[in-house]
């Protein structure tokens, strides 16, 4: 049973220690990445959009002033029930409309964009999520950034809480902070690719012209970063070109949401994490090493979840039978994790959670348990918009 313990401890350690490497690179990284270059060609703007009228508006608006006049903008109006269509129509968009109720999920709208842009390619694809805001200068450094490199690129998409809303979004908008900016930025100073998220990402025409896109996986962006680094394409980070969205309107949405997220992430963990460790030995690819160590890391709340409830164990066993080294290894855990959030806090999300709402932090974390109950059950693959709409 002790060695059981240790050996439980010692694998839950690994995702910490991921983590705190992470963040102790960012505390370092810098905000000059050149977006100098030379003249690139055409860009396709796809958004792919659910019932998405109400607030797809905001999303054209910023883009349209964006397009040169060789670029395009399309929406993909996929299985939509109210006027998406013609709202994007409206505001400048080219529509395509798609009508397949079986076959549901953004990953079959971005495929289904794909197949029309072939008869007539551009040579770059930037996808951008119907909710979403670009800064001004979004789509210059996106462009550049991604001509240079020669293959994807990720920008900075952030997550905000919505307005009203207390210390339980700050939390999640610390988290997602963590997730996308911190985390990728530290693997950026240390010169290794990043996973997708979902908004933001640009690729070059050859590299999104044949990738898997038509999958209905919850979190498809995720998926297909991992199958193009894979294939030799892994993304590069760009936290100087931010886009933004606002996290679900109401409590129910949230937790959905978070839900949806833990539950395609586990799945993408169990299916891609052998395949990307036996790559890295056949072909050397250190890329894929570094992002199956990344991947590794689950969301914040069910990694907290994992530390404590370890932790708990630990006591429990030494309690039980006197041996230490579990709950030396638990506490070693809880450390180097408290540390790394402790320094992340500190750098990047003191401006969204303030010391003195800290303490009502542990009141989310003994909330967080209740996630252990959903991990034994199925997820859904069904594309669900997100509830934006303000409570009355």
């Amino acid at each position: 049973m002790m060695i059981f313990l240790a050996a439980l401890n010692a694998l839950a350690l690994i995702p910490t220690l991921v983590l705190a490497v992470e963040v102790l690179a960012a505390l370092g990284a810098r905000n000059d990445f050149n977006s100098e270059c030379a003249v690139a060609g055409p860009v396709a703007v796809v958004v792919p959009a659910h019932n998405e009228s109400g607030g797809i508006i905001p999303t054209l608006k910023d883009v349209v002033p964006q397009l040169r006049d060789c670029d395009r903008l399309i929406v993909v109006a996929d299985n939509c029930s109210d006027d998406t269509a013609a709202v994007s129509a409206a505001h400048g968009a080219q529509v395509l409309p798609r009508n397949e109720p079986d076959r549901r999920g953004k990953g079959y709208a971005m495929a289904w964009a794909i197949a029309h842009l072939k008869e007539d390619p551009p040579e770059f694809v930037l996808f951008v999520d119907a909710d979403c805001r670009l800064e001004q200068d979004f789509m210059t450094k996106t462009l550049n950034y991604c001509a240079r490199k020669g293959g994807p690129v990720q920008a900075l998409y952030l997550m905000t809480s919505a307005e009203g809303f207390q210390v339980n979004q700050r939390v999640a908008e610390f988290a997602w902070r963590l997730k996308n900016w911190i985390r990728p930025l530290g693997l950026n100073r240390l010169g290794a690719p990043v996973q997708l998220m979902g908004a933001g990402m640009m690729f070059p025409w050859d590299v999104i012209k044949s990738a898997p896109l038509a999958s209905g996986h919850i979190v498809e962006d995720l998926k297909l970063g991992l199958d193009l680094a894979l294939a030799g394409a892994p993304a590069h980070f760009l936290p100087t070109a931010r886009v933004t969205s606002e996290f679900a309107s109401t409590e129910r949405g949230t937790e959905s949401q978070r839900q949806r997220w833990i539950e395609g992430h586990l799945a993408v963990i169990s299916s891609y994490v052998p395949r990307l460790l036996v790559s890295s030995i056949a072909k050397r690819n250190f890329d894929a090493l570094v992002l199956a160590l990344d991947l590794l890391v689950p969301p914040l709340s069910l990694l907290v979840v994992i530390a404590v409830g370890i932790a708990l164990l630990g006591g429990a066993y030494i309690w039980l039978a006197g041996s230490l080294l579990p709950v030396t290894l638990a506490l070693l855990n809880l450390v180097v994790l408290g540390g790394a959030l402790t320094l992340a806090w500190f750098k990047f999300g003191r401006d969204i959670l303030p010391a003195s709402q800290l303490p009502l932090v542990l009141r989310q974390i003994l909330q967080r348990f209740r996630l252990l109950r959903h991990l034994a059950r199925r997820g859904s693959s069904e594309w669900v918009r997100t509830d934006r709409d303000k409570p009355e």
